[in-house]
């Protein structure tokens, strides 16, 4: 298998990455690298969350990320997307000016290490603010803050795409694409957890598949998380409610060919065996739904 999976006759390629925290911190870059490829997956997605210890990858000088991009090549998995969840922390809709300009900091960082990395899409969680409540100032705040990182992404040929959260400001791929129109820029996409969205059908009523159509032209890429009414988080995959096949098919018919396995180790002693499993588990659910869009 090389960097992508080919499926005859279904229209092309497909790439299945990683989320880096499915794997245990206790491993080193290499290690990480090593046992994602062996384990079944063409590429990996680097976390930069709010803790300290992930956050200093934005002051990583220009020599470690070259080494890391060289290393993920070697090793036959680039690091080819970004999740930055550290604007959770700092949100871009803020109440406070000096939290909206960390914040600002912060992806102006992330885009300069994807940048160094080649990494091609951050992913930013779609939250206007998460520890502060949110109203028109901050969803006013937190486009005026997306516009001006959309034109530093564009400088930089990076770009940045929204992921539906669960959280009512951004739960739909409709709430995510209002954003995107506003601001109007090739370099502000669209990159939706189909788990978020099947659980966003308990609470409008809307199919995934239909919201999904609306983002047609502007995902560049999906996260497949397990979810369930309620839980959003730290589940197995196949475990809960999530809808592989029906998102996939709809995202597979639009030209989506990337996507990306979320789930989270926690302690589990099988967690190597975990990984093997998940990428059979995705593979499978892939490449039946796109089978089916023949």
């Amino acid at each position: 298998m090389g960097h992508e999976q080919m499926l005859e006759g279904t229209g092309g390629e497909y790439t299945l990455s990683i989320y880096e925290k499915a794997l245990p911190s206790f491993l080193c870059a290499e290690e990480k690298l090593c046992l994602a490829r062996e384990c079944g997956f063409d590429a990996f997605e680097l976390s930069v969350d709010e803790s300290e210890e992930k956050q200093q990858r934005l002051d990583w000088p220009d020599g470690v990320s070259i080494r890391l991009s060289e290393l993920a090549m070697q090793k036959g998995i680039p690091v080819q997307s970004i999740c930055l969840s550290a604007l959770r922390k700092y949100p871009l809709g803020s109440h406070d000016r000096t939290v909206r300009r960390r914040g600002a900091e912060v992806v102006r960082k992330t885009i300069d290490l994807a940048g160094m990395l080649g990494a091609r899409v951050i992913q930013l969680a779609g939250y206007d603010v998460y520890y502060e409540n949110s109203d028109e100032d901050t969803r006013l705040y937190f486009l005026d803050g997306l516009a001006d990182a959309a034109g530093y992404a564009s400088n930089k040929g990076v770009i940045l795409a929204l992921e539906t959260m669960e959280t009512q400001f951004m739960d739909t791929v409709g709430k995510a694409i209002e954003c995107i129109s506003r601001i109007d820029s090739p370099y502000l996409q669209l990159y939706p957890d189909v788990g978020n969205l099947c659980n966003a059908y308990f609470k409008y009523g809307m199919r995934a598949e239909d919201d999904i159509i609306k983002g047609a032209g502007h995902i560049v890429a999906a996260h497949l998380k397990e979810t369930k009414p309620g839980k959003y988080r730290d589940m197995a995959l196949g475990t809960g409610q999530t809808d592989y096949i029906t998102t996939i098919r709809a995202l597979w018919r639009q030209g989506v060919r990337r996507y990306t396995a979320e789930y989270w180790y926690l302690g589990e002693k099988d967690w190597r065996e975990r990984l093997k499993s998940a990428s059979a588990f995705l593979r499978k659910k892939i490449e039946t739904a796109a089978e089916e869009c023949q």
